[in-house]
């Protein structure tokens, strides 16, 4: 069930661990968040060009595939500017000079509540900004 701040917003959760990512996708999507799921970096960005209603992206740092997260995260900022990117990792040491300009980051584990609390408001201005 979506509600009316969240519908026009989707998330992509990127995430390599199968569980992890049942898990955040079920959050999100209980949150009233259409989700799109990815296990990989080269999965996301193939998502990301075929979907074009996604506006945030959520992503892990380390992941198999030709890139990691973070570089993800630049590729995203790069070609899409208008999605909001958030960072979540078990990674020590993640600086705001590695993360892409506007994102933000959440230490594993993370509280569910302050992400939600930060997607809704990424939607509510998003609803003000159309």
């Amino acid at each position: 069930m979506y509600s009316e701040n969240t519908s026009r917003l989707a998330v992509l959760v990127v995430e390599d661990e199968p569980l992890l990512r049942m898990d955040a996708v079920d959050m999100i999507g209980d949150a009233g968040f259409k989700t799109y799921e990815a296990c990989s970096a080269d999965e996301a960005m193939a998502l990301i060009r075929d979907n074009n209603d996604i506006g945030i992206l959520f992503t892990d740092i380390d992941m198999p595939g030709s890139i990691n997260g973070l570089k993800l995260a630049a590729c995203i900022r790069e070609g899409w500017p208008s999605v909001e990117i958030l960072i979540a990792s078990g990674v020590v040491g993640v600086t705001d000079e590695v993360m892409p300009e506007g994102s933000k980051f959440y230490s594993k584990p993370y509280v569910t509540a302050q992400i939600i609390s930060d997607m809704k408001t990424i939607a509510a201005s998003e609803e003000h900004s159309v």
